[in-house]
C-alpha cells in the first residue's frame, strides 16, 4: 500500500516515551484495500475452502504460542496493561484463536423440516454457512490483541475477506497478529489493516457500500454515530461500555466480597468496558465495606506495567487522567467523602479511588468513567438499590453479593444486564460466552461463535424431487 507523508508515533503511556513511528494510510490505500477485498469477496473461485481456514487458525495459535513473551511486552509498551495482566491476554487471545477453529469443526448448517403440508412434500431443504462479506473492524485501545483477534479470526473462520483498523494508540498489537496470519498460510490479500488517526478517513472505510459487516470497539457515541452512517444493507454489531453496578447484600462478608471485587474496580486501570463502577452496598455494611475496599486499593502496586509487580499501570494518555480528575473532584465537592485516592501521581498515573456516598447526578455515577475509580452508594431498600443500578441508559454485566440464592435470583432477574455475576466482579468473561451490551452499551453479541453466526449468512437450499416421498406407516410391530 502507499501510504501518507503523516507519521503516527506510538508512545509509551507510562512515561510518554517513544516505542515506534508507522507511515499512516490514506485514502488511496483505503479505496486499495476494499477494492481487493471486494474482488476477492465476489469471486468464488478465490475463496479459501474450509480445510485451508482451520489450518491457518491452527498454525496462527502455535506461532503465537512461540511468541508468548513478545506479544505480551509489545502490548505492555503500547497499551499500558500490567504485564501479569498482557501476559493473561495473551493466553486469552491465543484461546480465542482455538476457539475460532473450534468452531468451524462444530458449527455448520442444518436441515429444515419439509413435507409437513402437502405443497412442501418432495422436498429435502437445509442450509449452508456462506460469508456474509466484506468484513471492517474498528479496534479499541484497551485489549490491543484480544480485542483484535476477537473481530479477525471469526472473520477469517466465515471466509470474509476482512480489513481491520486498530486503535491509533495500540497498531502494533495487530499487525502483530496480521503478520501471523499471514506467516501461517494466510494470503495477504485476505487481511489487510489500515492505520490511521483521521476519522473522516475511518468514516470512508467503514460507510464504503463495498462492506457487508462492521464490527466496532469502542465510545458508545462513535459507534452509534458510524452506525447511522452505514451504507444499506450492511449489517453491524457495536460493542461499548457502560458504568457497571453492583448490588451487595445485608448477609455478605465485607472481607470476601473486598476481594472479588478489587480485580474488577482496578484491573488495567479500570479501562475496560465492563469494570466495577457503581457499587450498591447495604446500609448494614456499607461503611465497613467501603472502608476496607479503601485500605485495600490504596495498598496496591502502582508503576512501571514493565515490573511484574504491578498491579495498577497507567491511562492511555494525559488528557484522560485530567478528565478521570475532573470527575472525581466534581463528586467530592458535591459531598461525595473520598477514601482513598483522588490524585494524579503523574501525567498517566492516577492513584486508585473510592468514593463513599456521591451525589446521584455526579458524571461518575451516570457515566462509564474508563478510569481507577469506584464508588459505593448505601441502600435500605432492595427496590431503590435496583432502581438506581437500572437508571442508566447503559446497560451490560452487572453482579450481585449475596448467600441467599432465592435473593440471587430475584436481583438476577430485575437488573437489567445481558449478563449477571453472582458473587463475582462484573468484569469476568471468557471468550466462548455470549458478550452484549444492551440500549446504549452496544448492538449485537460478541464471542467467537456469535460473531462467527454475524459474518455468515445460513443459505438455505431446498431440492425438490418426486423420489423423496413419505415412507409408508409400518404400523405396529
Amino acid at each position: 500500500m502507499k501510504t501518507t507523508n503523516k507519521i503516527l508515533s506510538v508512545l509509551n503511556p507510562f512515561d510518554l516515551s517513544p516505542v515506534d513511528t508507522l507511515a499512516e494510510n490514506d485514502e488511496t490505500d483505503i479505496e486499495e484495500a476494499l477494492t481487493t477485498a471486494y474482488r476477492l469477496f465476489r469471486d468464488q473461485d478465490l475463496w479459501l475452502p474450509a480445510h485451508a481456514r482451520l489450518a491457518v487458525l491452527e498454525k496462527t495459535a502455535a506461532l503465537m504460542e512461540q511468541r508468548y513473551d513478545a506479544l505480551a511486552e509489545t502490548a505492555v509498551r503500547e497499551g499500558g496493561k500490567p504485564l501479569a495482566d498482557s501476559r493473561i491476554e495473551v493466553t486469552r487471545a491465543i484461546d480465542t484463536v482455538k476457539a475460532t477453529a473450534a468452531v468451524l469443526r462444530t458449527r455448520d448448517g442444518e436441515t429444515v423440516p419439509m413435507g409437513l403440508t402437502p405443497p412442501a412434500n418432495h422436498r429435502v431443504a437445509f442450509t449452508r454457512k456462506a460469508p456474509i462479506g466484506v468484513v471492517v473492524a474498528v479496534s479499541a485501545f484497551n485489549h490491543p490483541l484480544n480485542l483484535i483477534v476477537h473481530q479477525v479470526a471469526p472473520a477469517i473462520a466465515a471466509g470474509c475477506p476482512v480489513i481491520v483498523k486498530p486503535a491509533p494508540d495500540t497498531p502494533l498489537s495487530c499487525l502483530a497478529f496480521i503478520d501471523t496470519l499471514h506467516e501461517a498460510g494466510l494470503p495477504k490479500e485476505w487481511v489487510q489493516a489500515i492505520v490511521t488517526s483521521d476519522n473522516d478517513l475511518a468514516e470512508k472505510l467503514v460507510t464504503d457500500t463495498r462492506v457487508g459487516f462492521f464490527t466496532f470497539i469502542g465510545s458508545a457515541d462513535v459507534g452509534w454515530s458510524l452506525r447511522s452512517k452505514l451504507a444499506p444493507g450492511t449489517r453491524c454489531a457495536l460493542e461499548h461500555g457502560g458504568a457497571a453496578p453492583v448490588i451487595v447484600t445485608g448477609d455478605c462478608d465485607v472481607y470476601e466480597v473486598r476481594e472479588a471485587l478489587l480485580k474488577g474496580c482496578f484491573y488495567h486501570a479500570g479501562q475496560v468496558c465492563v469494570s466495577v463502577q457503581r457499587i450498591f452496598a447495604h446500609t448494614k455494611i456499607a461503611t465497613r465495606f467501603a472502608t476496607q475496599l479503601a485500605m485495600k486499593a490504596s495498598g496496591m502496586q502502582l508503576g512501571d506495567p514493565m515490573d511484574k509487580n504491578t498491579e495498577v499501570g497507567p491511562l492511555i494518555r494525559p488528557g484522560e487522567t485530567d478528565r478521570v480528575h475532573e470527575w472525581v473532584t466534581e463528586a467530592v465537592k458535591g459531598g461525595g467523602q473520598l477514601l482513598t485516592g483522588g490524585e494524579k501521581l503523574s501525567d498517566t498515573v492516577y492513584a486508585p479511588t473510592v468514593v463513599f456516598n456521591p451525589p446521584p447526578d455526579c458524571r461518575l455515577m451516570t457515566e462509564e468513567v474508563f478510569g481507577p475509580v469506584v464508588c459505593v452508594d448505601p441502600w435500605f431498600e432492595l427496590d431503590d438499590a435496583l432502581a438506581r443500578a437500572n437508571s442508566l441508559p447503559t446497560a451490560f454485566q452487572a453482579a450481585v453479593f449475596t448467600r441467599d440464592i432465592e435473593l440471587a435470583m430475584e436481583v438476577s432477574g430485575r437488573l437489567d444486564a445481558s449478563a449477571v455475576m453472582v458473587n463475582d466482579h462484573t468484569a469476568f468473561r471468557t471468550d466462548w460466552m455470549p458478550f452484549a451490551g444492551l440500549r446504549k452499551s452496544g448492538l449485537g453479541t460478541g464471542g467467537v461463535p456469535y460473531t462467527y453466526d454475524d459474518m455468515t449468512v445460513d443459505k438455505m437450499i431446498v431440492l425438490r424431487t418426486d423420489s423423496l416421498v413419505a415412507p409408508p406407516d409400518a404400523g405396529p410391530t
